[in-house]
Formats: C-alpha cells, sequence, structure tokens
C-alpha cells in the first residue's frame, strides 16, 4: 500500500516533465543573510533537543511494575500495551526512504528543477523547523510509550527512548516532507488539475506512518495526531512564509476599547 501512495505521487509530478528553454519564475524568495541563520538556528535546537534526550533516564523494573492503563486518558487508552515488530519495519521502510523520496520526486518537475538548489534550502529548513520541535519535546517531556503497559519490548523497556512518546517524530517528519512536496508542487502550478490527487498522496503517507506507529505500540493516538500536525505545518508554513507574494503591509490603528478606553497604534499583517 505504501508504495503506491508515494509513487501516485511521483506521476502528479511527472506529469509536467516538458521542460521550458527557460527558468520559470520562482515563487519563492530567499535571502541567505536570513535564511542561513534561521537553519543553523533550527539545527542548533534539534542538537539541543538530542542532547536533552540523553540526559533522560530508562524505568526500574519497579517502575515498570508499577504502571498502571488506567492513569492514561481514555481516548488513548484502547492502544495501552500494542506492541508488534512487523508494524515498526513497516513504518520504517515509510518513513526514511520519504525523507529522500519527497525531494527526489520534485526533481522530476520541470520547472521545479531550474530552482532546485532553492527549493532543497526550504526543504532543509522545513525538516529543521520539525526535527527541532520533535526533539526539544522529547527531550523535556516525559511521556512512556504504549508498549510499556504490556509485557513485550525486551531491553527496550528500560530504555531511555521508552520515555519518548510525545510526540511521533516518524509520523512528524513523513508529513514534513509529504505535505513541503505538495505545497511546492502547488505553489508551482497552481492551476494543475492534478492538484487533489498530490494532496490527497501528501496526506495519506504520513497518516498510514501513524498507524504502523500506533501498532508498534511506539505511540499513542494523540501522539501520532500532534506528530501529523506539526510535520504538515511545517511542511506549509515554510514555503508559504518564503512566498514573493507575501508582502507585510504595516496600517495605523486607532480606536476605543469595550471598557471606553481609546488605543493607537500598528497593525502588521502577513497574507497566508
Amino acid at each position: 500500500m505504501k508504495k503506491p501512495l508515494l509513487f501516485s505521487l511521483g506521476l502528479c509530478l511527472t506529469a509536467s516533465l516538458p521542460g521550458q528553454a527557460q527558468k520559470a519564475p520562482s515563487p519563492y524568495k530567499t535571502r541567505f543573510a536570513i535564511d542561513a541563520p534561521v537553519t543553523a538556528g533550527l539545527g542548533a535546537l534539534s542538537v539541543t533537543g538530542l542532547l536533552l534526550v540523553q540526559q533522560k533516564e530508562g524505568l526500574t523494573d519497579a517502575q515498570l511494575a508499577a504502571l498502571n492503563k488506567n492513569d492514561i486518558p481514555k481516548f488513548d487508552r484502547f492502544s495501552a500495551g500494542y506492541y508488534s515488530d512487523k508494524a515498526q519495519t513497516a513504518g520504517d521502510l515509510i518513513v526514511y526512504p520519504s525523507l529522500v523520496v519527497a525531494p527526489a520526486l520534485l526533481a522530476l518537475d520541470a520547472d521545479v528543477r531550474g530552482r532546485y538548489g532553492q527549493v532543497l534550502g526550504l526543504y532543509l529548513q522545513t525538516m529543521l523547523a520539525a526535527d527541532a520541535t520533535f526533539t526539544m519535546s522529547v527531550g523535556t517531556i516525559t511521556r512512556y510509550r504504549p508498549f510499556l503497559y504490556g509485557t513485550q519490548g525486551g531491553g527496550d523497556r528500560n530504555s531511555k527512548i521508552s520515555t519518548n512518546s510525545f510526540f511521533a517524530g516518524h509520523t512528524a517528519h513523513t508529513a514534513a516532507a509529504t505535505f513541503f512536496a505538495a505545497k511546492v508542487y502547488h505553489d508551482f502550478h497552481p492551476d494543475s488539475k492534478l492538484q487533489p490527487f498530490v494532496w490527497t498522496a501528501a496526506a495519506v503517507v504520513p497518516a498510514v506512518e501513524g498507524y504502523t506507529r500506533l501498532k508498534a505500540g511506539k505511540h499513542f493516538l494523540s501522539d501520532n495526531i500532534v506528530g501529523y500536525v506539526v510535520g504538515a505545518t511545517a511542511g506549509i508554513v515554510v514555503p508559504q512564509l518564503h512566498k514573493k507574494s507575501n508582502g507585510l503591509s504595516v496600517l495605523p490603528v486607532q480606536g476605543v476599547n469595550m471598557n471606553g478606553h481609546a488605543y493607537s497604534g500598528l497593525s502588521l499583517t502577513k497574507q497566508l
């Protein structure tokens, strides 16, 4: 099921392969003086989060024995005790290839290929934004993985990574990659009739990834939902913030609030 989903996105992007004599205009505006420090900062946050994860401690046997699934919110409780090596392997076979496949499929499009250096820079920033959010979360938040509430997992039950349930990093990274690809394709070809297929593929692939992480006992439903939202948001917002049409407007505002006090100031707006 996974390969056809990614392949469908590829077919949609390949439909615009016929090239033009000169480069199509890019819908994005990037500046090295701004984007380089932002990208570096996101990278630093990612590394900081990883260092925080290394400082965490796993559970002792006594702590494991004291776990009670009734302490889990009801909407997540159904998956307490889930464990599946096959589901974990399936999830790995989705997330890691998707990180390469998504930008590679964009290279099949002639217009995108003409601005590929810029697109790859945005992709790196997107993935680092998702990764920084993820590592800082798991580095500072302790939530036990669902499989700990069962009996399986072997040595992983006492590992520090068993406390990294919130939120789902595999799902977040997959969503960031696929939604970025769909967003970039949309911005280069806003009138394309293939849009529904591109966006559907982008949405379904990380959803399948989230399902595998749920069945593997690595994350609760809420962990996957948050991961999906974080990844999709990064995949859409980072390119959107770089769109040329997104000019800032600053307008003076004044009025009287509900308490009868006058106010004045500036209104800063940015089209999304």
